[in-house]
Order: C-alpha cells, then sequence, then structure tokens
C-alpha cells in the first residue's frame, strides 16, 4: 500500500514533534511513507537519513497566498501532482477540508483527517489520539531523528573527552521566545569557568547579530557556529554534545530527538505542548508561572531566573 502523510505546520521544530505518529503509521503498514510538507519544516535535511520516509514532497504554501499551492489553481496543481503518484491511504494532520478535497480529487481511496472543523486539542495530544485512534495502536510521544552511524562516530573521534560539549540553542521564531543574548554568554562563561566547555551555537543566517555579539565576547574561542551548515550538518555534532541549552526553538526539539539532555527556556510558548512530550526536556519557567500559565502571552523573558539556568546545566552536565 502506498501511503501519504500530509502535515503542514511550518516550524522545524513541529516536523519533529509529529515524527512518532509518522514513524507509527509507516510501522503499521510495514512500508516507508511519503510526507507533503512545507520547506520551512526542512524535512529534506533532517530526514535524509530516515529509512521509514519514502519521499518528502514540498507543499508550497505561503502567509501571502504566493504559494504555487495556494489558491484555486494551486489547488488543483497539487491534486494533479498527488494523483500521479497513485496514493491508496494518506493520513491528513490537519482539519481543513481543502486537503479532504484534494485528496479526495487525487483519487486517494482510503483518507484518515483530524475532525473537520474541530477546535483541537494541544499539538502532540491531538497528533497522538488521531493515530491511536486511527492505528488501534498505543503511540509514545518520543521523536527519534535517525542518523548515519558513521556520520556520528566520525564526528566523536574529533571531540576531547576532557571538556563538555554544550548546544547553545540562541535562535528562536520571536523576540518573546529569546533570552537576552548578553545572558548566554555570561552563562557560557560561568559554566566554562567552572567545567571546561566548547559551545555549538545553534542558529542560522537570520540569527547575524546574535552570533557577532558571541563572538566579540571573552568566550568567543570557546565557541563553534552552525550558521552556514546545513541541518543534516550539525545533527551528528548535537548527537555528540552532552547537552542542549537554549530557547523553545526547533534545536531543542532536534536535539531532543537525537536524545541529548535539553535545558529550555519557556518564556512564551505553551509548555505544555512542546515542553512535556519528550523525557529528554527539563524546563525553565519565568519567575511566578506554572506550567499551565506559561503559554503565547506569558511575555517571561526578563523573568527567567539566570542562577536557575546556571545551577540546572550544571546540574545536568554532572549528573
Amino acid at each position: 500500500m502506498k501511503v501519504l502523510v500530509i502535515q503542514p505546520k511550518i516550524g522545524m521544530g513541529d516536523m519533529v514533534i509529529y515524527l512518532p505518529y509518522i514513524h507509527a503509521i509507516a510501522k503499521k503498514y510495514n512500508s516507508s511513507v511519503s510526507i507533503l510538507v512545507k520547506e520551512n519544516s526542512r524535512a529534506k535535511e533532517l530526514l535524509i537519513d530516515d529509512k521509514k520516509i519514502s519521499e518528502v514532497i514540498i507543499l508550497d504554501r505561503t502567509k501571502t497566498n504566493a504559494g504555487s499551492h495556494d489558491g484555486i489553481k494551486g489547488f488543483f496543481k497539487l491534486v494533479k501532482e498527488l494523483k500521479k503518484k497513485k496514493f491508496d491511504k494518506v493520513f491528513i494532520f490537519n482539519s481543513s477540508l481543502r486537503y479532504y478535497l484534494i485528496s479526495k480529487l487525487a483519487g486517494i481511496k482510503k483518507i484518515s483527517q483530524y475532525p473537520l472543523f474541530k477546535k483541537k486539542d494541544n499539538i502532540v495530544t491531538s497528533a497522538k489520539i488521531f493515530t491511536e485512534n486511527e492505528l488501534g495502536t498505543i503511540v509514545s510521544t518520543q521523536a527519534e531523528l535517525q542518523l548515519d552511524k558513521l556520520k556520528v562516530t566520525n564526528i566523536k573521534s574529533q571531540f576531547s573527552k576532557d571538556i563538555k560539549h554544550i548546544c547553545l540553542g540562541i535562535s528562536a521564531s520571536g523576540p518573546t521566545k529569546r533570552w537576552s543574548i548578553k545572558n548566554y554568554i555570561n552563562l557560557c562563561e560561568k559554566i566554562d569557568k567552572q567545567i571546561p566547555s566548547k559551545f555549538y551555537i545553534a542558529a542560522g543566517k537570520n540569527d547575524k547579530e546574535l552570533i557577532n555579539e558571541i563572538f566579540k565576547s571573552k568566550i568567543k574561542n570557546k565557541c563553534i557556529s552552525f550558521e552556514n551548515l546545513k541541518i543534516n550538518e550539525t545533527m551528528p555534532i548535537i548527537k555528540n554534545c552532552d547537552l542542549y541549552i537554549g530557547n523553545d526553538t526547533g534545536w531543542l526539539h532536534i536535539s531532543s530527538a537525537l536524545n541529548i539532555k535539553c535545558l529550555a527556556l519557556f518564556m512564551d510558548s505553551p509548555v505544555q505542548a512542546y515542553g512535556k512530550y519528550s523525557k529528554n526536556i527539563e524546563t525553565i519557567l519565568p519567575e511566578g508561572e506554572t506550567e499551565e500559565t506559561t503559554t503565547h502571552d506569558t511575555l517571561g523573558a526578563e523573568k527567567i531566573s539566570f542562577e536557575k539556568v546556571f545551577n540546572k546545566s550544571i546540574y545536568l552536565l554532572t549528573n
């Protein structure tokens, strides 16, 4: 049976969070599956070594409706593209009527989808309930990114065993989700004084100003930037790190799915959705907030305790 999974969320972290459910579908049908995802999900890089994914199809939709799959013309373009691939079954992780109709017109006979027009729970709960109901089996929420073992071993051979290796996630989807770069610089300096360390700066080209701040600081000689690397080139490095420290961003979810310890700073995003699904994630919340109250409207960047972050970092590095 030829199976398609439609996952239209935009983020790199979202792509990782959906992996357990995509893998469960592949396991159920004893076959690799195709996925229809947006380019910003970075699925082609994230899943380059994933044997359970046979094809990554790019869904070209944008907020400005300028994508080749937007509008009526784009609707029928996508129908035509999917029809050529002759899928037997589709799982749609979205409640939009648009994707149901596209699948129907593409000739896909078996369609499983989130309930149309129904208000969903958080991203993890919705995906878990949907997948378990459709497959009739329990599905773990723990994501796992698959890597070429030789790539991981090659990086490991280059890592000094005399220091700690820390992935530092300084980027974020918006300024309210980002701890200040001065805090991160001070944190690195303080950690390195207590435990000699090297820091791998997980950020992209859009974070150039933040990266420059780090490489102007006293800690610059202990830092390596990911800005010019592809996502799949960074993953064997992250896999060999001792700890991720950083914002709630795609790098957090990649690190968690590579099975390393993560210390996540939740300032302006729902911790119950994005911080509780993985055994690898420890969270720091704004002072005075709880897991229930930390959400998209918290605006808690200034309320993250530096001492809590430092003390928890040292604990995770030594235990």
